[in-house]
This record gives structure tokens, C-alpha cells and sequence, in this order.
């Protein structure tokens, strides 16, 4: 594992993301290209607290997030 650090460069790897209630394959260079992008991950997508905490909170924080030069906010979890 490394140590998070800002304009450290991700893995390349393929995520599989749901878009317009489809399945998708998308690279890290894909996700990650031509902008400032904050990840943060959650232990289990929709479990009750990162439902009900995690996620509302960045949505909450995205408008500051923008307004501060982010273009992409990305949610990762392991299922």
C-alpha cells in the first residue's frame, strides 16, 4: 500500500460502474484524466451509515469542492 498524497498518480486499473442503469468498464486514465478529482471510499456501498453519513455529507461539501478547482467527485467501495 502507498501513502495518499496529493497528485500522486492512480494505479492503472478498470473499474466496472453503473451509469444510466447500465453496466460500464472504465480505466484510471479514463476516471482520472484532464482535471482535479477527490476519491473517497466506503467500507459497503449502501450500508446504513455510509448511506445515511458519508455519502450526503460530500454532497453536501461538493459546491466547496468545486468552487475550490475539483471538476470530479468519486465514490469507491469493494462491492
Amino acid at each position: 500500500m502507498f501513502a495518499n498524497r496529493e497528485g500522486q498518480r492512480v494505479p492503472q486499473v478498470t473499474f466496472r460502474i453503473r451509469a444510466a442503469n447500465e453496466w460500464k468498464s472504465v480505466t484510471a486514465d479514463e476516471m482520472f484524466k484532464g482535471g482535479t478529482v477527490v476519491v473517497f471510499s466506503l467500507p459497503g456501498a449502501f450500508t446504513p451509515t455510509c448511506s445515511s453519513v458519508h455519502v450526503p455529507r460530500y454532497n453536501e461539501l461538493a459546491p466547496a469542492f468545486y468552487a475550490n478547482g475539483v471538476d470530479k467527485i468519486v465514490c469507491v467501495s469493494v462491492n
